[in-house]
C-alpha cells in the first residue's frame, strides 16, 4: 500500500506541517479514565468504546502530543467507524494536568509501556475485545518498539503493533532537529516543555537547574539538563544511545510495522536502519513527512495513515 503523496504538497516540511495544522481533524467521542501509576502518580487514558468481539487498539502519542493530535483523532475516528474499541494513553503531564512525580516521559520509556499494557490488555479482554493491537507515533512509537524488543516473547500479550515516524536513531534525529529550518520544530516543543518544567520545579525545588533549562535552545541541551537525569541516564549521549529503538529491532517477536518516510525532517533517510527480525516490516516510503501522509485534493485528508495501520494489523493476524 504505497503512500501517494499529493502533487500540491511537496517536500518533507510541508508534508509534516500542513496535515498537523491545516487539515480538519475528525470528531471523536472520548471517555476518560485516570489510572494510578505504580509510583504514586497518574496517567489519563481517553477511550473509544466499540462492539464486543472486535479488535482493541491502543495509541501512544508523540512528544507533547495527546488524544487531540491529528494522528490520534484520525486513527480513533477510523476505528470507531469500524466498530472497534481503542484508547489513547497520555504520557505523564500530557493530558492537560501536570503529573505528580519528579519525572516526565521519554523515548525509551519501556517500563512505562510495560505496566500500562499489562493492565490495559486484560482490561480490554474483560470488556469483550477481540484482537489487541499496540501502536505508537514518533516518541511513542520509539518507546513501544523498545518495549517490544526488550520484552521479546513476553510482548506477545499484544497480537500486532505499528510504529509510525519513530525516531529510531535518537542521535541522528537530535542532530537533524538542531540545525536549519528544523529548529522551528525544536522551538515549538520547547515552548510547551519549558512551562511544564517551571511547574515541576514548583513541586520539587532544585530538581534541575532552572536557568539552564530556560536558556536551552535545542533538544540536546534540554535533554542533558532535564530528560536524561530525571529518567536515569548519565547524559544526552547516554540517553540517545540507550533509548534508540534501532538497537532492538532484531529482538522483536510480535508482527510489527515500522513506517518512516524518507523525507521525514525529524529523522533523515540515512539514519533509517535496515536490519530487523523477520517479524518486523520496515516500510520507508519516499514521501510523507513526519506523521503527515495527507492524501487527496486540497484541503486534503488524514485517512491514509489509519487505513494503512489497520490493513497491516488485520493482515498479519488474519
Amino acid at each position: 500500500m504505497n503512500y501517494p503523496a499529493p502533487c500540491w504538497l511537496p517536500g518533507g516540511h510541508l508534508q509534516t506541517i500542513y496535515p498537523a495544522k491545516f487539515i480538519s481533524k475528525p470528531a471523536v467521542r472520548y471517555r476518560r479514565e485516570r489510572w494510578d501509576t505504580p509510583d504514586g502518580d497518574f496517567i489519563d487514558l481517553d477511550f473509544v468504546d466499540g462492539r464486543k468481539g472486535l479488535p482493541f487498539i491502543v495509541l501512544f502519542h508523540g512528544l507533547e502530543g495527546s488524544s487531540d493530535s491529528h494522528y490520534a483523532r484520525s486513527l480513533m475516528a477510523h476505528i470507531a467507524s469500524l466498530g472497534w474499541s481503542g484508547a489513547v494513553v497520555h504520557f505523564r503531564g500530557c493530558s492537560g494536568e501536570l503529573n505528580r512525580a519528579p519525572r516526565f516521559y521519554h523515548s525509551g520509556d519501556a517500563p512505562e509501556i510495560d505496566w500500562i499494557l499489562k493492565r490495559l490488555v486484560p482490561y480490554a479482554r474483560a470488556r469483550g475485545a477481540g484482537k489487541f493491537y499496540a501502536t505508537g507515533v514518533s516518541l511513542g512509537g520509539n518507546a513501544l518498539l523498545r518495549w517490544l524488543g526488550e520484552s521479546q516473547h513476553q510482548a506477545e500479550i499484544v497480537d500486532a503493533a505499528c510504529a509510525i515516524s519513530a525516531p529510531l536513531d535518537l542521535a541522528g534525529g537530535g542532530s537533524a532537529l538542531s540545525r536549519g529550518f528544523n529548529m522551528l520544530y525544536t522551538r515549538i516543543f520547547l515552548e510547551t516543555l519549558k512551562p511544564k518544567c517551571v511547574a515541576k520545579l514548583a513541586q520539587f525545588p532544585g530538581l534541575f537547574n532552572r536557568e539552564a533549562m530556560l536558556q536551552s535552545r535545542d533538544l540536546y541541551t534540554f535533554d542533558n539538563i532535564v530528560t536524561a537525569p530525571l529518567h536515569g541516564y548519565q547524559s544526552t549521549e547516554d540517553y540517545w544511545h540507550r533509548a534508540s529503538a534501532k538497537h532492538v529491532l532484531t529482538d522483536i517477536t510480535v508482527p510489527t510495522l515500522v513506517l518512516n518516510a524518507q523525507n521525514d525532517p525529524f529523522l533523515p533517510a540515512r539514519y533509517l536502519p535496515n536490519k530487523a527480525s523477520d517479524k518486523v516490516t520496515l516500510e520507508y516510503p519516499a514521501h510523507g513527512g513526519h506523521v503527515g501522509f495527507a492524501v487527496g485534493s486540497i484541503p486534503g485528508q488524514l485517512n491514509w495513515l489509519p487505513q494503512r495501520m489497520v490493513r497491516f494489523l488485520e493482515g498479519v493476524t488474519a
